[in-house]
């Protein structure tokens, strides 16, 4: 029972990262496809200011899921960061650059390093969903069991090609959406236009791209595919859709704040239901939670622990997010920071 519970709650951290840290990603995403110097510089402004608050707490997630893992599903961890070390190692460099070039773009002085930096964030933003996504289609097409030695052929095959697609896809989506409300909150109407048509567009590239993953699956995972077809993963495929649909609509009309939860809703859904399509499976169709699991008293005091964290953690970062939203964390300008200090 204990072990159902800690595997429940690194579903919704996994569904957690997959929202918050997509967004990010996402953001990044559009840096990159923004353009030349000029022709990007405002959705680049854009991108700078929406992201600069919260940019670094949306790992908070991938630490929890991480400590999950470790902690609570021991052969799980070993099993999938062996098998598959490669894609997680590429993604993980991606992570560090990624923070990198985006901390160091904007300080510094001379339009060539920024430019490097720039691009650094930018195609970080893409490697990193792209190869974790590839890493979660090896596990789905079952070729990732206890024992399975690394091999390109484990996060190569058809299923983790269309699910580092679809993770791309998805955070681009999220960030066009998060993007537009920012656009409207910093008062550019330009850019509401902008990210608004992009959204749109990376909205039916999901959709196509989602649709070609039942094909796919059907084929190189059925295990998944049946899942994802019958009970509560069918159950959310649906939820997924219809938050499409609403997601879609809103965008068509002026854009405000529930056109955010809809998005969100679109990608936690799609999460869960990949999660629930695996049940009772870790890996299918090789390693079910109850085999997993650590000792019974460690999962005791994990589940403890997290429960200490979450009450702790999710109020600030909550509180975190309202702030941001309401435009309360906003960079002093130079004239306020010599105010500030005294200066004329």
């Amino acid at each position: 029972m204990t072990a159902d519970l800690v595997a429940v709650v690194l579903l919704l951290a996994v569904t957690a990262y997959a929202c918050a840290g997509g967004t990010d990603y996402g953001a990044g995403f559009w840096d990159l496809a923004a353009g030349g110097t000029e022709r990007g510089r405002r959705p680049r402004w854009l991108v700078d200011h929406a992201m600069a608050p919260v940019w670094e707490v949306n790992n908070v997630w991938l630490i929890f899921v991480l400590v999950l893992m470790w902690t609570g599903f021991p052969v799980l961890f070993q099993t999938v960061f062996s098998a598959m070390w490669l894609p997680l190692a590429l993604a993980v460099v991606g992570m560090v650059l990624r923070g990198a070039g985006f901390a160091l773009r904007k300080p510094t002085r001379k339009l060539a390093g920024r430019r490097l930096y720039g691009a650094v964030f930018a195609a970080a933003s893409v490697v990193t969903p792209f190869f974790l996504g590839a890493a979660v289609g090896g596990v789905a097409s079952e070729r990732v069991s206890p024992g399975t030695e690394a091999s390109a052929d484990v996060w190569t095959s058809p299923t983790s090609l269309v699910f580092g697609l679809v993770a791309l896809a998805t955070t681009a989506f999220l960030g066009a959406v998060f993007l537009t409300g920012d656009a409207r909150r910093f008062g550019a109407p330009d850019l509401v236009g902008y990210f608004r048509r992009r959204a749109l567009a990376s909205l039916a590239a999901l959709t196509v791209l989602a649709v070609v993953t039942g094909f796919v699956t059907h084929e190189d995972a059925p295990y998944v595919w049946r899942g994802l077809t019958h009970g509560l993963g069918l159950l959310f495929v649906v939820l997924a859709g219809a938050a499409a649909l609403a997601t879609a609509w809103l965008l068509l009309r002026t854009p405000g704040t529930w056109v955010r939860v809809t998005a969100v809703g679109v990608v936690a859904s799609a999460v869960v239901a990949w999660g629930m399509a695996q049940r009772p499976y870790l890996l299918p169709t090789s390693l079910t939670v109850a085999d997993a699991a650590g000792a019974p008293s460690t999962l005791t005091w994990l589940a403890v622990v997290t429960l200490v964290a979450l009450v702790v953690v999710v109020p600030a970062v909550v509180l975190l997010y309202r702030l941001d939203a309401r435009g309360e964390l906003e960079e002093l300008t130079d004239s306020e920071l010599r105010g500030g200090d005294g200066a004329p």
